[in-house]
């Protein structure tokens, strides 16, 4: 099980100590870094600031939405940074939901997955600079030949040899047609909110994909499954799951329309309606402290890695038997060495668990 490091969400500026904890990953043999975007920040000015002051590190786009710069723009941004870095880009990608889509780029958002499909192909065309680039639509026709087009746009090819040709595409999914999709067309894929429990399911809708995959493209022996994970070494399981409990209340309650709310939708196919009933009402209410306390624990457990060492290594072996080929965790620079340990099997004394527990608790304190 390979480990990266998710720098996560923005909030109302940069991630404090990001570039310490980056630089702290590279050190301690992590093998990439990833950023997101939503609605403020974007995934690739990051990862070009903190990837300048690395050397080896992967830099990963987890993710760039769709609706945010055409294909041909995200083709050139990846190209760009690629050649800066001396290769070390993956180009994550994901379709994003309605309102965000819609809300916020002012884009249509039906068709996600002929949108996806459509979308990675051009890209694909300009990576591969073979011709001139060129797509029949109907979600990004090249040239545009709308009612309003003036009738000279004409096919073009990057002006900048890309370094990779096979520079690798992940794509964010959740449903399962999506997963199909993700290893039909893709790299890798970027699940969500995974659990064990759901490896079969998984499973099966991957070799649904890799039934339609091209042969031209990478083999799927090195079909890529890098899952953003909490990881949380904590003497108490409970203050533990009080670290997670606001992301799964956020992306269940808050993040999505409700009856449009993919998030939401993995959580049901988990067996948790009721509560993911619960969570929802009182988010969109405004009560976010209680939609908070509504998150069972034992769905925290399902989703991710918390509690004394011991415990996360015997439920670490589920996960290694998953599909799962990379945990991409988040926390502070002081933490990650713990994590890596625990992940993959280091020592660690109850002394040293017992000062990150600390270090925890003052850093909520100061916020």
């Amino acid at each position: 099980m390979r480990i990266g490091y998710a720098v996560g969400y923005w909030k109302q500026g940069p991630p404090k100590g990001a570039l310490k904890a980056i630089r702290t990953a590279e050190r301690l043999g992590y093998e990439s870094v990833w950023t997101a975007e939503a609605y403020g920040s974007d995934a690739f000015t990051p990862l070009a600031w903190w990837g300048s002051r690395t050397t080896r590190i992967k830099l990963g786009t987890g993710i760039a939405q769709l609706s945010a710069r055409t294909p041909t723009a995200a083709a050139m941004a990846a190209l760009t940074l690629d050649h800066l870095s001396g290769g070390r880009v993956i180009l994550g990608l994901g379709a994003s939901g309605p309102q965000v889509v819609e809300g916020w780029y002012g884009q249509p958002y039906p068709k996600p997955l002929a949108r996806s499909r459509e979308y990675i192909d051009i890209v694909r065309q300009v990576l591969a600079r073979e011709r001139e680039v060129t797509s029949a639509g109907p979600h990004y026709p090249l040239p545009y030949t709308g009612p309003d087009a003036t009738g000279l746009g004409k096919p073009l090819r990057s002006t900048v040899h890309p370094l990779r040709a096979d520079l690798p595409i992940y794509l964010a999914a959740e449903g399962p047609k999506n997963v199909a999709l993700a290893a039909e067309i893709a790299d890798g894929w970027l699940p969500f909110l995974f659990s064990p429990k759901a490896d079969a399911e998984a499973r099966a809708q991957l070799e649904e994909g890799f039934a339609l995959r091209s042969p031209e493209r990478s083999p799927r022996a090195n079909f890529e499954i890098a899952l953003q994970l909490a990881v949380i070494p904590h003497p108490d399981v409970e203050k533990a799951a009080d670290m997670v409990r606001p992301t799964i209340a956020l992306y269940v309650g808050g993040m999505g329309a409700k009856g449009a709310n993919y998030h939401r939708n993995v959580i049901d196919r988990l067996g948790y309606s009721d509560a993911a009933d619960r969570i929802q009402e009182l988010y969109l209410a405004g009560k976010k402290a209680e939609a908070i306390a509504a998150v069972p624990t034992k769905l925290v457990e399902e989703i991710a890695l918390i509690g004394p060492p011991e415990k996360i290594r015997d439920e670490l072996a589920a996960w290694e038997e998953s599909v799962v080929t990379t945990m991409l965790v988040q926390g502070p620079a002081f933490a990650l060495r713990t994590i890596r340990d625990v992940v993959q099997g280091g020592s660690l004394t109850r002394a040293k668990l017992g000062a990150l527990a600390f270090a925890y608790a003052t850093r909520r304190q100061a916020g």
